[in-house]
């Protein structure tokens, strides 16, 4: 007997005492009584045999699962299809984030405190999962993944159904003066689950640096009393001395992870309601543009609140730029 977690559209669906003689196809009709997905439509990431997705009459015993291990799965309900082509969206988005002013954000960033935990994770990270080495006089561009990369939240049977327009294109052109770094606020599990339905390891056109986890996070404490985990760039300064505020900038969704680095983060637009806003998402490809033109400078002297307005500035316009509804 074995029981499993199966992690889906933002929650967890715990499944006690199944027998190790039951099939892949008997586990998902189990998965489609919890989570009304139909077995068809459902995607198992992180389980393979032999390195290929199991077949359905595989057994869970040749699968060689860990007692409770969480498996993501992919799929959507048939009723949520139907209204995801035909009702309107209505519903307003609940932004998980709050404002910091500038200054405020300095302070927090030079707390003695802080940089001692900052200091810490130094010397106690791993970094594990890296897959390619630094390159002599490029920047570095972290990303984070849900919503920036990844509408993690809405349903699909495949994660090219949920991935950001244009991601491959954006990481093929600032790959030429970028060194790429993937962080997100999760397992290194889920980093490697997702970044595998995204296909960013096998494009031959760039090469990811390396996955950081949310091992590499710290809590801050606001002024109004907010405590927090922040992504702290001076992790990845501490271990690669290379990069500096004045060479790195890290996209995220949510504001309050640029706590410890208040210069060096872009607020990007989260990527949400995949299936309506897929055919006209255009940020990466916008993106893509301002890297390239601020690649010969000092990041310490810009403002990536401002990166449009600095592009307008320069004479980038991105009247041009299509995205295809796939």
């Amino acid at each position: 007997m074995i029981s499993v977690k199966i992690k889906w559209s933002g929650s967890e669906y715990p499944l006690e005492q199944i027998p190790l003689s039951t099939t892949v196809k008997e586990l998902k009709d189990l998965i489609k009584e919890h989570t009304g997905v139909l077995p068809v439509r459902q995607k198992l990431c992180g389980i393979s045999l032999k390195g290929k997705p199991p077949p359905d009459e595989c057994l869970l015993s040749d699968l060689k699962l860990k007692n409770n291990q969480k498996i993501m799965m992919m799929g959507t309900r048939e009723e949520v299809i139907t209204e995801a082509t035909t009702a309107p969206e209505n519903m307003p988005e609940v932004m998980d984030d709050f404002e910091v002013p500038e200054e405020v954000m300095l302070r927090i960033s030079e707390r003695p405190e802080n940089l001692d935990k900052v200091a810490n994770r130094v010397q106690k990270y791993e970094f594990k999962k890296k897959f390619n080495d630094f390159r002599e006089g490029k920047k570095l561009l972290v990303l984070d993944i849900d919503y920036t990369l990844f509408d993690h939240k809405s349903c699909a049977e495949r994660g090219e159904e949920l991935m950001r327009p244009g991601l491959h294109e954006f990481l093929s052109v600032v790959y030429s003066e970028y060194d790429i770094v993937i962080w997100s606020a999760t397992s290194m599990k889920w980093i490697e689950a997702k970044m595998a339905e995204l296909g960013v390891l096998k494009n031959p056109s760039f090469k990811i640096a390396m996955f950081v986890d949310d091992g590499a996070m710290i809590t801050v404490q606001d002024e109004e009393g907010h405590v927090v985990r922040c992504k702290p760039l001076g992790v990845l300064w501490g271990k690669f001395p290379q990069f500096s505020a004045k060479n790195s900038v890290i996209f995220d969704d949510v504001r309050h992870n640029f706590l410890m680095a208040p210069k060096s983060g872009l607020k990007i637009r989260a990527y949400r309601k995949a299936h309506k806003n897929r055919g006209t998402d255009r940020e990466l490809l916008k993106l893509a543009r301002y890297l390239m033109l601020i690649a010969d400078k000092d990041f310490t002297t810009l403002n990536h609140d401002r990166w449009e307005r600095y592009c307008e500035k320069h004479g980038v316009t991105f009247d041009d730029l299509l995205v295809n509804d796939s």
